[in-house]
């Protein structure tokens, strides 16, 4: 029940201690080595915070990011971005092509964006084009809507394929 305790003995031979960790080592199986220890870390990164144009900032020029941007100044130019929101004392003068455009300003030019939502402050000067659309009550809005399945490409819907070819011309009678 009891068993001598090793601490008092001798030190062991230099020999002998090879001999009794190797005769350790080979009792005590290796642990599995974890995955995780040998790969690179492969979270994702964490989204960057959101640029903000704060309500004293006057922007001449065009952006552009694969971020987000919040507006609470003056843009004279185009902005693309991930989603982009424009606050209530902001005004954008000029084209917007965004996957998500939350207005809460005014902007007056075009609007393009896979979800567009207009706030009961917003005030759109523009047509808008978008997959989805949401205009709350006391938005005011001039343009027109439109719909397409891939509103952020700029070219223009593809004719429609059931156009009739126009006529050819009539050869002249000889006389």
């Amino acid at each position: 029940m009891f068993s001598k305790s090793k601490i008092n003995d001798p030190a062991p031979k230099s020999d002998e201690a090879a001999t009794t960790a190797t005769k350790e080592a080979a009792a005590v199986p290796p642990a599995p080595a974890k995955a995780s220890e040998f790969k690179a870390s492969a979270a994702p990164k964490p989204k960057p915070a959101a640029s903000t144009l704060s309500s004293d900032l006057h922007v001449t020029g065009n952006m552009r990011t694969t971020g987000d941007i919040v507006v609470e100044g003056t843009v004279e130019g185009d902005i693309r971005a991930h989603l982009l929101t424009v606050g209530e004392s902001a005004t954008i003068k000029g084209e917007v092509v965004a996957d998500d455009v939350v207005v809460n300003g005014r902007i007056v030019g075009r609007v393009r964006g896979l979800k567009v939502r207009l706030t009961s402050t917003a005030r759109v000067e523009g047509d808008i084009i978008h997959k989805t659309i949401a205009i709350e009550s006391g938005a005011h809005f001039e343009g027109s809507v439109q719909r397409q399945d891939d509103p952020l490409s700029g070219g223009k819907p593809a004719a429609p394929a059931a156009a009739a070819p126009k006529p050819a011309a009539k050869p002249a009678k000889a006389e």
